[in-house]
């Protein structure tokens, strides 16, 4: 009998629909491997088994018995341990504190046994001391830690809690191949004593290296459930794209042309690595591959928002050094993000000031001229079909939709000759999708080159002229005409990734 069973488990967050009947099963003692594409299901499903999402419908079994659980607590003291893609740990406090957060040793006085604390941590440590590099101790603080050292304290973290079912969503994808392969051996070790472990990979080599069984998820359902055995690559890559269709071609007003816009070589910061390529001015490049492998990070280092380890950046002909957003604006280069709270609006602040802020940063205006403003702010208004009551309203009152419509013309107003699209059309409406790509044709056939990154991988290969497929921070493969469709896109985004530098 399986240790955990879902069945028929559907979740809809407004109108999108993230599981529409999905089955899985886990047995003792296995690895089992839970891949698809970009928003197939599969981090929703695990966050359902998890508590920290609850289903809309179907059933979660464990050890035979239905359980539904309100939140992780409940989950965490059934024996589930959940590795998440964004990690929770906390940066200001220790490696010791952060791995037994919640779990500390006390004294009988309920006081913090911090020597026993110490111990315990160094303890955990061992188990990836020959991995884990310089600087790691149990006082050291998160913080000052390199992402992949991050990475494996998290991995601790969840194990040190000896958990029964364990959840690895991307656990590996900041590791290189030394770290990957001590957490395999550790892996390895749990599933001998029974632990059951649902393994989330981008990576094909990893799902063959250490699973016992494969789960293919596709638009929210299980598409194919099969022991690692009895499947191959081939067959698991036509699971995830499903019938081959070619994306819907959008009718295009713009011809690329041959003049180059952007050119960059061996760029390496944060996650990207010996990265090259060249832009055209009135093309829209597309940036594709799995979540995560370097498609945000290259935007925001051309946007001066990431620091640059090495490599060049040449705008127009002319080299450009991005020590900061301001001196790339300047350039004539705008950024725009999909997560608008982060690093969009201010919800609270006039809409005024939210479509103006960029034009009075570039220039450094210090007087605010409203009239002038509003003239220069105005067509891009028009053009987005942006919807307020009054310039002085608050962000916070618009829609999704209009908030990331004062982003765009926000920008647009700065005149940009390189537009950067960070998965700009994320939680939006159907209809400001069309209005956004209507005025991305538009910018092109007047000359602008636009670097695209998109969750939506149909969307990426229908506007996209040229899509490069980002894996392990490289550039991996580049998609032109009939070559942009899902299978090559699949083939290249799966394909065995080059290990984290």
């Amino acid at each position: 009998m399986p240790i955990l069973e879902a069945s028929g488990i559907r979740k809809q967050f407004g109108g999108v629909v993230a599981l529409a009947g999905a089955d899985f099963s886990l047995d003792a003692g296995a690895v089992h491997a839970l891949i698809g594409s970009n928003g197939c299901g599969k981090s929703t499903l695990c966050k359902i088994i998890a508590g920290s999402v609850a289903a809309d419908a179907g059933t979660i079994r464990l050890d035979g018995n239905p359980v539904s659980f309100s939140d992780p607590q409940e989950a965490a003291a059934a024996g589930i341990g959940v590795f998440y893609q964004e990690l929770s740990l906390v940066r200001p406090m220790t490696v010791a504190e952060n791995i037994y957060l919640g779990r500390e040793p006390r004294m009988r006085t309920g006081l913090l046994d911090r020597d026993a604390l110490r111990s315990q941590a160094e303890n955990a440590l061992e188990q990836f001391r020959s991995v884990i590099g310089t600087g790691v101790h149990p006082d050291a603080r998160v913080a000052d830690l390199s992402a992949d050292q991050s990475q494996l304290i998290e991995i601790l973290k969840v194990l040190a809690a000896n958990p029964r079912i364990i959840i690895l969503d991307e656990a590996t994808a900041a590791l290189d191949r030394n770290q990957v392969d001590a957490v395999f051996h550790r892996i390895r070790a749990l599933k001998a004593d029974g632990c059951a472990i649902i393994f989330i990979t981008h990576r094909m080599d990893e799902v063959f290296e250490i699973a016992d069984r494969v789960t293919v998820m596709r638009n929210g359902l299980t598409v194919l459930s099969q022991p690692i055995g009895q499947t191959s690559h081939d067959e698991i890559v036509a699971a995830m794209v499903g019938d081959v269709m070619p994306p819907a071609r959008r009718e295009r007003k713009h011809v690329p042309a041959q003049e180059t816009a952007l050119e960059v070589e061996q760029l390496s910061a944060a996650k990207l690595a010996g990265v090259s390529f060249k832009a055209r001015r009135g093309e829209i490049l597309g940036l594709g591959g799995l979540h995560g492998q370097g498609q945000s990070a290259l935007l925001r280092a051309l946007f001066g928002a990431l620091p640059l380890k090495a490599g060049s950046i040449q705008v127009d002909g002319k080299r450009l050094a991005p020590k900061g957003p301001r001196t790339v604006m300047r350039r004539s280069i705008a950024y725009v993000s999909g997560d608008r709270a982060r690093h969009g609006v201010m919800a609270i602040r006039p809409i005024f000031e939210n479509l103006v802020i960029s034009l009075l940063s570039r220039e450094r205006r210090v007087v605010v001229q409203t009239e002038r403003l509003e003239r220069e702010t105005r067509p891009f208004i028009e053009r987005l079909k942006l919807k307020f009551s009054s310039l002085q309203a608050t962000v916070a009152e618009l829609s999704g939709g209009n908030q990331q419509k004062v982003v765009l013309a926000r920008w647009l107003a700065t005149h940009p000759s390189v537009l950067l699209l960070d998965d700009p059309t994320k939680g939006i409406d159907i209809q400001t999708k069309e209005d956004l790509y209507s005025t991305m044709d538009e910018l092109c056939s007047q000359g602008v080159c636009i670097l695209l990154h998109s969750s939506d991988d149909e969307e990426l290969l229908g506007i996209s002229d040229r899509v490069l497929v980002f894996n392990g921070g490289r550039i991996v493969a580049e998609l032109t005409g009939e070559q942009r469709n899902r299978q090559a896109l699949y083939e290249a985004a799966y394909a065995t990734a080059p290990a984290a530098a």
